[in-house]
């Protein structure tokens, strides 16, 4: 194309470089100085920050007395559940006494594991406690 004369050659070359050049001085002025602006932080409170040891305290307990009746409710549940499926396993001839001697067996290891875990939670915040009161000291 550029081998053979055109007419129109140095024209279009002196407009590509113009336009070229005028994309470059545009974006030279865009110049970003600094970093951003740091964001704002709303922090979204569920309860009244001033509140008293003993508010605290009531609400806790409510709310370990609502978890406690949802988990007695579960619980309620899923006997009525194991009701059934042992009501269906004798209909069909199952083994049902072995079944819910192992599913029993299961349930009660687990929660011996959970009480454990629960147990071992409650002696490191106590070793940590004790760690910071004789710090305090």
């Amino acid at each position: 194309m550029w081998r053979e004369e055109n007419p129109h050659r140095l024209r279009i070359m002196a407009v590509s470089a113009a336009l070229t050049c005028s994309i470059f001085i545009l974006m030279w002025g865009q110049e970003e100085v600094g970093p951003p602006p740091r964001p704002q932080i709303d922090w979204i409170t569920t309860f009244e920050p001033g509140r008293t040891d003993e508010e605290i305290m009531a609400s806790n307990i409510a709310n370990q007395e609502k978890q406690d009746a949802l988990r007695a409710e579960r619980a309620e549940r899923e006997a009525k559940v194991r009701e059934v499926y042992e009501a269906i396993g004798r209909a069909s001839g199952m083994d049902v006494e072995a079944a819910k001697a192992e599913g029993e067996a299961e349930r009660a290891a687990q929660a011996a594991a959970e009480e454990a875990a629960r147990q071992r939670a409650l002696e490191e915040i106590e070793a940590g406690n004790s760690v910071a009161r004789q710090s305090d000291r």
